[in-house]
C-alpha cells in the first residue's frame, strides 16, 4: 500500500495514510458492532504519523472492553465515524476499512474478540445466497 485516503459519506473528513497498515483486523466485540451497525468490523491501525487528517470532526470517548479509552472522530455532517485513537496504543490511529471504498484492500490477518461474534459469519462464503445485479441509481 502507498498513498491511502479514506473518508466519511459526504467527503467533508478525510484520512490520508502513507505507507502500509501496522495492522488489518476483523473485530466481532459488541461496541464495534453498534458502530457499525454489522455484526463485525474490518480495521485497519496505521501509526499516527502516517495519518493526515483533513475537515472538521466532532469526537465521542468511550472505555473499551480491555479497560482503555476510545476516542471516536466522526463528521459533524454526515456522522459517519472516520477514525479512532485508543489510550493503550497512542502512537496509531485506527480506521474502518471500508472508508477506503477500495475492494482491492488487503484483507485482515487477525480476528478479535471472538467470543462476541455471531455464529454464522463462519458460514458467510458458504452461503448459497442469491447475487443480485448493481441497484440502479
Amino acid at each position: 500500500m502507498s498513498g491511502r485516503t479514506a473518508s466519511c459519506q459526504c467527503g467533508q473528513l478525510r484520512a490520508h495514510c502513507t505507507g502500509d497498515a501496522a495492522r488489518i483486523s476483523m473485530c466481532h466485540c459488541l461496541a464495534c458492532q453498534k458502530r457499525t451497525g454489522a455484526p463485525f468490523s474490518a480495521n485497519s491501525r496505521f501509526p499516527r504519523g502516517q495519518v493526515r487528517i483533513e475537515g472538521a470532526s466532532r469526537s465521542w470517548q468511550r472505555r473499551a472492553d480491555t479497560g482503555n479509552g476510545v476516542t471516536h472522530h466522526f463528521c459533524p455532517d454526515c456522522g459517519t465515524t472516520v477514525y479512532w485513537e485508543l489510550s493503550g496504543f497512542p502512537d496509531v490511529i485506527a480506521l474502518a476499512n471500508g472508508l477506503f471504498a477500495d475492494p482491492a484492500y488487503p484483507a485482515p490477518s487477525v480476528c478479535v474478540w471472538e467470543e462476541a461474534r455471531h455464529l454464522w459469519t463462519d458460514e458467510i462464503a458458504a452461503l448459497d445466497i442469491p447475487r443480485w445485479p448493481r441497484m440502479p441509481d
